[in-house]
């Protein structure tokens, strides 16, 4: 049964409480009240009743078939451009996001740290993912300020136009700038709040809403892992 907008209201505030330290370290813009939409998974089937040898039940949405990305060559807070395949080999989580959220952004990399302590070795295999949907404001160089703050292992990529656009249909992520307001440096984005599960050959294989537990993510993430022996 889905939660009513006051559930997920009263969760989100919640839970950013929680996090409300790491808030203030990272000093996202409290100019206006983030609307957020959860972007449409991309072909799903049900998801097994429990992760295999864990007592959590799997919380994600199974993209099946697996979708094989387009890689894409973005900016990235390592000071250097970054492709998708690059990472090719390791697992990969991915967020769409932008460093002037007042709520999702952080929370969710928040609770990214979160399940990278709660897979233990296996987080050895997994890379975090954080890509700008404002790259007219978010240089590589203040992502990686910004991302210190949750993990410095954490990878940013500041994204343009042009090549989130060409990726967007992959993920099913929307993402839309508020631009009517006195300045054009001051404004708000619209954006999906899912995260994505890419598997070490550049297949989207999951997706999790944000108001997933941090723990039954790790237990998926390990189900998944499971399932192809990497």
């Amino acid at each position: 049964m889905k939660q009513s907008s006051v559930q997920l209201k009263t969760t989100l505030w919640v839970r950013l409480a929680a996090v409300s330290v790491i808030l203030a370290i990272a000093a996202c813009s409290p100019a206006g009240q983030q609307t957020s939409s959860l972007a449409t998974p991309i072909t799903v089937t049900e998801a097994p009743t429990q992760a295999a040898s864990t007592p959590d039940l799997y919380v994600g949405d199974l993209v099946n078939p697996p979708v094989q990305l387009q890689d894409f060559t973005m900016p990235s807070s390592t000071g250097e451009d970054m492709s998708l395949s690059d990472l090719d080999g390791q697992w990969r989580m991915i967020f769409f996001g932008y460093l002037h959220c007042p709520d999702f952004c952080p929370l969710t990399l928040a609770e990214y740290r979160q399940v990278k302590a709660l897979l233990g070795e296996d987080a050895e295999q997994i890379k975090f993912l954080y890509i700008s949907v404002d790259g007219l404001r978010d240089t590589p160089e203040s992502m990686r300020a910004y991302l210190n703050n949750f993990d410095p292992e954490f990878i940013g990529f500041s994204g343009d136009d042009e090549t989130l656009e060409s990726i967007q249909s992959d993920y099913g992520f929307y993402y839309r700038r508020q631009m009517n307001t006195s300045s054009q440096a001051i404004y708000i984005v619209d954006h999906s709040t899912r995260s994505y599960l890419v598997n070490p050959s550049g297949q989207l294989v999951a997706s999790f809403t944000y108001d997933a537990e941090p723990r039954a993510i790790a237990s998926a993430i390990q189900w998944h892992m499971q399932q192809t022996g990497i």
